[in-house]
């Protein structure tokens, strides 16, 4: 079987591939983890990285879990012999180490989802910062169907990205929803033609890409403090961040950009 992820560069823009269509690209009992888990060190540690998009081989996004991997539990609670903290400890050290570390990465994230994204293929989108849907992509929080609970930080991501309601809807039913009802619901911010979902999605990320690597790395973490943390304490961040950011060469070389009427020409 081939590595899970295929990794291309275009300049400031990452793109990570998951490359197992056979299995529908599922995240389980393969090196999907491991695979992961490595890109999103190197991009957090190269700060030559501004974008990355994260996209998926095949006519399927993600399906999340592997239902015949997890066979071996349900065998094993049929004969008595499952370990309930084996299972707690494999779930703490094997996909929750996913959400650990995109959640955390300071590059913006892009998915681009081009089919369907279901369990923890729909939680791994929710996990990026930004999401645009192929017209043939559906979603479902479908954990419920398979008789586990989101495993993968599910219940606290998606309401966060769809509200509480609808969260709670799509966990409680486990039922697909399709890419114009998820952008409906905030989901996704844009639905496009699958022949132009990667042009869309380069597109988002040349945009992106095109301001200072630092300062977008200061404002996604402003912006993940603010999901938790008090106005207060993001204000006194923000205080913090942009006394970093007057002081650097991305500033001066923004503000001589502007006076000066041209493109700014930035060093990281």
């Amino acid at each position: 079987m081939s590595d899970f992820l295929q990794i291309s560069r275009n300049g400031a823009v990452v793109t990570w591939t998951m490359n197992q269509p056979a299995t529908r690209n599922a995240l389980t009992g393969n090196t999907a983890v491991a695979e992961l888990v490595a890109a999103i060190e190197a991009a957090a540690a190269d700060r030559t990285v501004r974008v990355v998009i994260l996209t998926g081989a095949g006519p399927v996004f993600s399906s999340g879990g592997n239902v015949k991997d997890m066979a071996r539990f349900a065998d094993a609670a049929e004969a008595g012999t499952l370990d309930a903290d084996a299972v707690r400890n494999e779930y703490r050290h094997g996909i929750q180490r996913i959400p650990k570390a995109l959640w955390h990465l300071d590059v913006p994230v892009i998915a681009a989802i081009n089919g369907p994204a279901v369990g923890a293929g729909l939680d791994i989108t929710c996990m990026c910062d930004l999401r645009i849907a192929s017209s043939t992509a559906s979603f479902a929080e479908s954990f419920v169907r398979v008789g586990i609970v989101p495993g993968d930080g599910g219940a606290w991501l998606l309401p966060r990205a769809v509200g509480a309601a609808k969260a709670a809807e799509m966990a409680f039913t486990g039922d697909p929803i399709s890419a114009q009802e998820a952008l409906a619901c905030g989901l996704v911010s844009q639905v496009v033609e699958p022949a132009a979902l990667m042009d869309a999605a380069n597109a988002l990320a040349a945009r992106i890409a095109r301001n200072p690597g630092g300062v977008l790395r200061m404002t996604k973490k402003l912006l993940r403090e603010g999901v938790h943390n008090t106005l207060e304490s993001v204000l006194e961040t923000s205080a913090a961040y942009q006394a970093l950011a007057h002081l650097g060469p991305d500033h001066r070389e923004a503000v001589r950009a502007f006076i000066e009427k041209r493109a700014p020409k930035f060093a990281d």
